[in-house]
């Protein structure tokens, strides 16, 4: 295939998502009855543009679809024909094939379009055959088009609005023309103009500095020349004084005039610069009405879905993590949480549930909300499952509030419901919610009431490249922490600090939190200091029902921060999300509260806490295991084997993080997978072998691969055993364990 025709190719593709997306929202407002010739014309020219753009890169299959599709919709807008559910699934169905089909590689397409020839004749058979039974009766034929039966209970209203937008006509399905041409710009490079624009601005605040450092040498000067005034009368070195002064005022005035001007260029460039990578949230969200629509009918549900705040700018990287997020959160809400329409009937409720998504910037920062008015979650059914599996006891599950007890809907493995279907009910979906939230820099919370709903608000940064931080001083130094995935500041008399087992605390309103050292946390020096005296100056963060208190020596104040990633060449460094620098130029260490966490359960011991024991037992030692795999489910799974089998665990979630621990700390075996990113399993035990402090440590390889070839490679890399993932089982990993370390601790 020749460049050229590869480009042709490529625009093709990006066409057809945009009038896609058109067609998908001008066909979900048509089926709710808003038929007007103004909503239909666009949807019209959206599939004559597919047509013709077709015939251009020799797409005919393509080329015929979309005609008979413009016919339909042509005698939709003439009053021809009325659109009902069984021609919207015809259309959408016709479109989800067509875009299917560009996807394939630009070599491969045209095989793959000659392979499919046949099932794409179908569509057009089924297109037309709808289009001349709806001409025929405006009545189609449920079995000539092969469609399953509309469902009267479905009705899914889209009301697209902004929270500060002007509200569009009802049914108007708007395609605005730009007013300038749009060009296509790499990420990366936006992304490089965006750092480069960040240095620039750094470089203009440090001329600044540099005009403020020149004023005592200005007061010196003029102290100077008034002392020689004092004790000489017109001397040759008070006029040569006198002159010096003058040149050095006019510089003065020029360099202070060149760093407002850099400052104000600088300010400019970063903030276009930033502006570039923003975009409107509803170009992140345009699949969702569609999927509500699907699963409502599937789930035999009335739905209306309401979207708030569509023109919400959110940086281009955020609302791409935001898409797995939303989709799990919505699937939980029309699955989970919204009722039938009997049953809302029966309980005074309008038939059709309203599910709610909105976005919107809240103190410098974007606030996701997800929220139904269904039945809510049933805290006595969460409270039974989370004593059920072990996680606490009945008195504790009872003496948790309400807010507390919603934490442990993120644990791994945990769900209310008793039928596990398609749609959910597996356990997997809300922690993978919560890792993705915050990986973005986020938080994550829900609320409930009985009856009346469920709300999860996700809470983020605007944008990835310019964070809002809260500045503080531990040992010295300059660090930073995500104001988005921190409780609060504060400052507590050191007299209300107590010790319970080794253990600080201190009593607040949401109950006893655990105070830790940020010095010991990040492995610095200690103060030499008796006691908690003086007043202390604290940042609190939580997760999953656990609070800290992090003591820092200064808390300096909020700030924004533009932020660089750490190079990747260092792997994950403990406890550091990522780097900035500071108006002097100084760098500025961004914390990962969710590795300040983890440090304060192993500091704090809050985290599986051993039970009693026999003082033979007592004595037994830990075995700590380090699974490395780059899939959470995984992950979950075999940490789960091995502490049920007495075991202590830590995770990794690729190579590099699995190599950064071995380094760190002591382990006496390991479990890795094979294919990850950064490091693979085969690299990292070749590592392993190769450090002189490691070269012993026993290590089993669990893969997908199971052919001879891949075991071979993996013993002759240095590993003790080779399982695999589609064998996988309870007893063999525990098994080849013990094998290799012996049992572990009983419980």
């Amino acid at each position: 295939m020749s460049g050229g025709d590869a480009f042709l190719l490529g625009l093709f593709r990006e066409e057809l998502s945009n009038h896609s997306a058109v067609l998908t929202e001008g066909l979900l407002t048509l089926e709710r009855g808003g038929g007007s010739p103004q909503a239909i014309e666009p949807l019209m020219r959206a599939a004559h543009s597919i047509k013709g753009a077709a015939r251009v890169v020799d797409l005919d299959a393509i080329v015929s679809m979309a005609h008979v599709m413009e016919d339909i919709l042509v005698a939709a807008g003439g009053g021809g024909l009325k659109m009902d559910a069984v021609g919207t699934d015809l259309l959408l169905g016709a479109l989800d094939w067509m875009v299917g089909a560009v996807e394939t590689d630009d070599e491969a397409l045209f095989g793959w379009m000659t392979d499919h020839a046949d099932e794409a004749a179908q569509w057009v058979d089924r297109l037309g055959q709808y289009f001349t039974d709806s001409k025929a009766s405006k009545a189609p034929s449920v079995e000539s088009s092969k469609a399953p039966p509309p469902v009267p209970l479905v009705t899914v209203a889209v009301l697209s609005k902004g929270l500060e937008d002007t509200p569009q006509p009802e049914h108007s399905v708007p395609a605005p023309e730009p007013s300038d041409p749009p060009i296509r710009i790499a990420a990366e490079t936006l992304s490089q103009i965006l750092a480069f624009s960040a240095d620039l601005l750094l470089e203009s605040r440090r001329l600044e500095n540099l005009c403020r450092g020149l004023q005592p040498l200005k007061r010196l000067q003029r102290h100077l020349k008034t002392q020689l005034q004092s004790q000489s009368d017109g001397s040759l070195l008070e006029q040569g004084l006198h002159e010096q002064w003058e040149v050095m005022e006019q510089h003065d005035a020029s360099l202070q005039h060149l760093s407002s001007r850099m400052n104000f260029l600088a300010d400019r460039l970063h903030n276009l610069a930033l502006h570039g990578r923003m975009r409107p949230f509803s170009e992140g969200i345009q699949g969702f009405p569609r999927l509500v629509r699907d699963l409502a009918r599937q789930l035999e549900k009335s739905v209306e879905l309401d979207i708030e705040g569509a023109q919400t700018l959110i940086d281009r990287d955020i609302l791409t993590r935001l898409d797995a997020p939303i989709n799990h959160l919505l699937r939980n809400a029309l699955d989970h949480g919204l009722e039938t329409a009997e049953e809302r009937k029966a309980s005074g409720k309008a038939a059709a549930g309203q599910l709610r998504l909105s976005a919107r910037h809240r103190s410098g920062r974007l606030l996701i909300a997800i929220s139904d008015d269904g039945r809510g979650i049933d805290a006595d059914m969460l409270r039974l499952k989370i004593v059920q599996k072990g996680l606490v006891t009945e008195a504790m599950a009872e003496a948790v509030s309400d807010a507390e007890l919603f934490d442990f809907l993120f644990l791994p493995g945990l769900t209310t419901r008793d039928a596990v279907s398609e749609i959910s009910g597996r356990g997997v979906g809300l922690d993978v919610v919560q890792s993705m939230v915050h990986a973005s820099g986020g938080a994550i919370k829900v609320s409930s009431k009985p009856g009346l709903g469920t709300r999860f608000e996700l809470l983020l940064p605007v944008t990835r490249s310019v964070m809002r931080t809260l500045r503080v001083t531990i040992a010295g130094q300059a660090f930073a922490l995500p104001l988005s995935r921190i409780d609060r500041a504060e400052r507590l008399d050191g007299r209300c600090v107590e010790c319970l087992e080794g253990l600080y605390y201190f009593a607040a309103a949401e109950g006893n939190v655990a105070l830790v050292s940020a010095r010991r946390l990040l492995g610095l020096a200690e103060e030499d200091r008796e006691g908690h005296q003086g007043v202390l100056a604290l940042v609190l963060f939580s997760a999953e029902g656990r609070q800290y208190a992090m003591e820092v020596e200064q808390l300096v104040g909020e700030t924004d921060l533009v932020v660089r990633p750490l190079d990747r060449r260092l792997g994950k460094v403990p406890h550091i999300n990522a780097v900035a620098l500071d108006a002097e130029g100084y760098p500025v260490l961004i914390l990962d509260v969710e590795d300040l966490i983890r440090s304060a359960d192993r500091l704090s011991g809050q985290v599986q806490r051993p039970k009693r024991r026999s003082p033979l037992t007592a004595i037994q030692k830990i075995l700590r295991i380090l699974v490395v795999d780059d899939s959470l489910t995984v992950r979950e799974v075999e940490r789960k084997l091995l502490e049920n089998g007495g075991y202590e665990v830590a995770i990794a979630v690729d190579g590099v993080d699995g190599w950064n621990q071995l380094i760190e700390q002591t382990f006496d075996l390991v479990v890795t997978d094979v294919d990850m990113p950064r490091m693979n399993g085969i690299e990292l035990v070749t590592r392993i072998r190769a450090e002189p402090r490691l070269e012993a440590l026993p290590i089993i390889i669990v893969s997908y691969k199971d052919r001879e070839e891949d075991r071979q490679r993996g013993m002759q890399a240095g590993a003790d055993a080779y399982l695999t993932k589609s064998s996988f089982h309870d007893a063999g990993l525990i098994e080849a364990v013990r094998d290799l370390i012996g049992a572990g601790r009983p419980s």
